[in-house]
């Protein structure tokens, strides 16, 4: 382990974390409010997309109906309308979950001050953005949860708190 140098004991006092390496343990410091508070609204967006998905998944056959109802396509009959529903409502309600402990993983990790956390969570909101909008089975529930995940992300990128996310340097061996 190396001995904190001059620069990590300054950004220390200013309160923030000390600037990445490739070696050594960093001391955790307090993120700044904008940071904190972006870690819960992650939180709470992973949270309400499960809520969200969960809702459609147990509505199923509301939907199913509607579905069936609608069906123009008479190569397609009602029983594989309700098994390929289930199918992609099972799917979807999975992805939510896996999406919300990735949302909570890296927003955990950007609240260490990680950059690359914060870069991780940009590309899971736009992806989450991408398949909101071209997808035909989103709702007003998953719909705020975008919204939130949005906020959180805006509070990340604020300019107060960009230097809390130092780049990366490599020390010299």
């Amino acid at each position: 382990m190396t001995e904190p140098n001059e620069t990590d004991d300054e950004r220390r006092a200013q309160g923030l974390p000390p600037a990445p390496s490739i070696e050594g343990e960093q001391t955790p410091v307090k993120p700044p409010k904008p940071v904190e508070v972006s870690f819960w609204l992650w939180v709470v967006s992973g949270v309400v997309f499960v809520i969200g998905y969960a809702i459609m998944f147990f509505a199923k056959n509301v939907l199913i109906d509607q579905l069936v109802s609608n069906n123009t396509n008479k190569n397609v009959t009602a029983d594989q309308i309700r098994s390929g529903t289930t199918v992609l409502l099972a799917v979807l309600l999975v992805g939510a979950v896996s999406f919300a402990a990735l949302y909570t993983l890296f927003a955990w990790k950007a609240r260490q001050g990680t950059r690359s956390a914060r870069t991780v969570l940009t590309v899971l909101m736009v992806i989450t953005l991408l398949f909101q909008l071209l997808l035909q089975f989103a709702s007003i529930v998953t719909l705020t949860a975008t919204l939130i995940g949005l906020v959180a992300l805006l509070l990340m990128y604020l300019p107060k708190v960009g230097p809390y996310f130092p780049k990366v340097t490599r020390t010299g061996r």
